[in-house]
């Protein structure tokens, strides 16, 4: 996925913002760039965790593919680790293949935004373009 410095900014500052909770939301892509984040809230309202509402998700989603676009993120912040797919991160993405998961760190003093692929358990990181 290709996605603009304008973009991964929009991440990023929703990833300081909903600090000490974790936040989330996904990033619509076209032709594999990226056009549109999206931000969700995280009901779990939570530092260690991050719940959308799965009717709101399906609304977005729904909204997305009408447009022509497609889910290319997933994107959500570590608070207190680093920005590397947890456990839980790997087995949610069991029921998203081939997408994309950007993940802000914002334990330390400047936010660090990594991007990666999780195939049956496997992590890869991706480079951000």
């Amino acid at each position: 996925m290709q996605i603009s410095p304008h973009l991964l900014a929009l991440v990023v500052e929703h990833a300081v913002r909903d600090a000490p909770n974790e936040c989330c939301g996904v990033v619509a892509v076209r032709d594999g760039v990226a056009e549109a984040v999206h931000p969700l809230e995280n009901v779990a309202a939570s530092p260690l965790r991050f719940e959308v509402d799965g009717l709101a998700l399906h609304h977005l989603l729904t909204e997305i593919e009408d447009g022509g676009a497609r889910l290319g993120a997933i994107y959500h912040s570590h608070t207190r680790s680093a920005p590397y797919p947890s456990q839980t991160d790997i087995n949610f993405a069991a029921g998203w293949p081939g997408t994309e998961w950007l993940i802000v760190g914002t334990s330390g003093s400047e936010p660090k935004l990594h991007s990666y692929l999780i195939d049956s358990g496997e992590v890869s990181e991706v480079t951000l373009t």
